[in-house]
């Protein structure tokens, strides 16, 4: 007495259904396939991806696509050729003053990818003197860049695009208009003669 059951039991039995099994392969005693990707199978996959994602064309070297550079909206407009080498690094320093200042005083890290509201603390326990005159230097250091940018021309706009482009890392102002980029560059310039202090 054959029912649903059985039929189904026979459609399954077919060999030719599904992928062929890989031949010349290892596998574990369970028939699992063991690993064997090399490193070069691996940093071919992150150049795949990243060629895709951020839009670098065939024509870009991998050297180019592997450099750390590829690796962040600032550093990307730098491959570009949209920065100078001068202005990202005046932007990457800004950035890590910035981190800096919000490591030591306890605030949250203005990330797009790790916003989480329910997080906000201070310190904890005791605040030491030097921890605190190091959070009161990160403090005026960021206060200092800050208004370094605000006595730009068109301040307010300067510092709110360094601001998104080197620490929040917004990808779509790798496409900014000409005025935009124009005000990022004036504020990486404006910081590139602040470095020293």
């Amino acid at each position: 007495m054959g029912g649903k059951a059985t039929k189904v039991k026979t459609g399954r039995v077919n060999k030719g259904a599904g992928r062929p099994r890989k031949e010349n392969v290892e596998r574990f005693p369970c028939g699992k396939i063991k690993p064997f990707e090399t490193e070069k199978d691996n940093i071919s996959v992150a150049i795949s991806a990243r060629r895709r994602i951020h839009g670098f064309g065939r024509t870009v070297d991998d050297e180019t696509v592997k450099s750390p550079f590829a690796g962040y909206t600032l550093g990307r407009m730098f491959l570009d050729g949209l920065i100078t080498a001068e202005q990202r690094q005046a932007g990457d320093d800004y950035a890590e003053a910035i981190a800096r200042y919000h490591k030591t005083t306890g605030i949250p890290a203005p990330s797009p990818r790790a916003q989480s509201l329910f997080t906000v603390k201070g310190h904890e326990g005791e605040v030491t003197e030097t921890f605190a005159d190091r959070a009161r230097k990160a403090s005026n250091r960021m206060m200092a860049l800050q208004g370094i940018l605000l006595r730009c021309p068109d301040g307010p706009q300067v510092r709110s695009t360094v601001y998104n482009v080197t620490v929040m890392d917004y990808e779509h102002f790798r496409q900014m208009p000409p005025q935009q980029l124009l005000w990022l560059r004036r504020g990486l310039t404006a910081l590139r003669g602040a470095r020293g202090g």
